[in-house]
């Protein structure tokens, strides 16, 4: 029937009707934290380009821990800042590295929130790549076996999922022969399985101090101008190795990859709103251009909406804020 006898608006006519019937509902339970830890002392320190975040130290980290953990956030997705970096990225594996303390620290004190560690060599190596480095050229294979190396070394501080990040191909076959090898059949992968070469994520790489020193990330990151099967067959492959979880990356203007993936996979499925996507609309309310809260909201639903189990977010600890905001009035 068309109208006056469907009126598509008695739908939303008051708030109650709208709140009966929202299709999509953001929870504190999807929201997934990324922190920053840093070696050294002298306390927190503000990142520039990402407003209200931060790079902690050892010191810190347990208050950033407790923030989020008070605010009902299940899980912190860790980025870790060595202070000294070389070709192989061997603090990215050691076993006195930066994250490595940081999982035994927050386990131990937090041993409900789930500690999500980044399983890449970019922070850690002195070109700032994602693998070893030879006559200008990113290999491959020489790579698997240090990744592996870091997943093992971070469960056996008790990390309960391991991301690796750096998009070299059979990375998840490899850290999962490594895990069950050593033991840590248990320990999850959550893959960034189809992460682009993407232009938003410069103030990413201001906080984790990991620009590349020559060159891009073009030959092993995807090309944003690669079409949706390229982007499905990264994701089949991942899950084949066995990811159990698959990140998307970026999220806004990848919101077709997303949809995509949920309905070719059952696989979870998390969407990380990167730095940039965050910082130009933390810029915009900063100006008074736009209502942060609503904006934000407005965007955690529309990747909800297109398939997100989970979300990556530097606005986790305000969304969780605004949420229980919204309940208690």
């Amino acid at each position: 029937m068309s109208f006056p006898q469907t009126r598509m608006r008695r739908l939303r006519i008051s708030p109650g009707i709208r709140k009966m019937l929202a299709g999509v509902q953001v929870t504190v339970d999807d929201l997934i934290y990324p922190l920053f830890v840093r070696e050294g002392q002298g306390g927190r320190q503000e990142i520039q380009a990402i407003p209200g975040v931060f790079q902690y130290t050892l010191d810190d980290l347990l208050y950033a821990a407790e923030e989020a953990a008070e605010a009902g956030i299940p899980a912190v997705l860790l980025f870790g800042i060595p202070a000294d970096k070389d070709a192989a990225g061997s603090q990215a594996y050691a076993e006195d590295g930066i994250i490595q303390r940081s999982v035994g620290l927050l386990k131990k004190e937090f041993p409900d929130l789930v500690a999500i560690t980044d399983v890449c060599l970019c922070e850690y190596t002195d070109h700032g790549h994602c693998g070893i480095v030879r006559d200008g050229r990113i290999l491959n294979d020489p790579t698997l076996e240090l990744l592996a190396k870091t997943a093992v070394s971070h469960a056996q501080v008790g990390a309960d999922i391991v991301a690796p990040s750096g998009m070299m191909d059979g990375r998840v076959d490899c850290i999962r022969q490594a895990l069950d090898k050593t033991g840590y059949n248990d320990t999850l992968i959550m893959s960034y399985a189809a992460k682009f070469a993407s232009s938003f994520y410069g103030p990413f790489r201001e906080a984790a101090c990991s620009a590349p020193a020559f060159g891009d990330r073009c030959t092993y990151q995807m090309d944003p101008k690669a079409g949706v099967d390229q982007a499905m067959q990264e994701i089949a492959l991942n899950i084949e190795e066995g990811a159990d979880i698959v990140i998307v990356k970026p999220a806004l203007v990848y919101l077709d990859i997303i949809r995509a993936a949920r309905e070719q996979f059952r696989c979870p499925l998390v969407a990380y709103n990167v730095s940039g996507e965050y910082a130009m609309l933390k810029a915009a309310a900063q100006m008074g251009w736009i209502q942060e809260k609503q904006v934000v909201g407005e965007v955690m639903t529309g990747l909800k909406r297109a398939g997100s189990d989970l979300i990556i977010t530097y606005s986790a600890l305000d969304i969780a804020r605004w949420i229980k905001e919204s309940e208690e009035e």
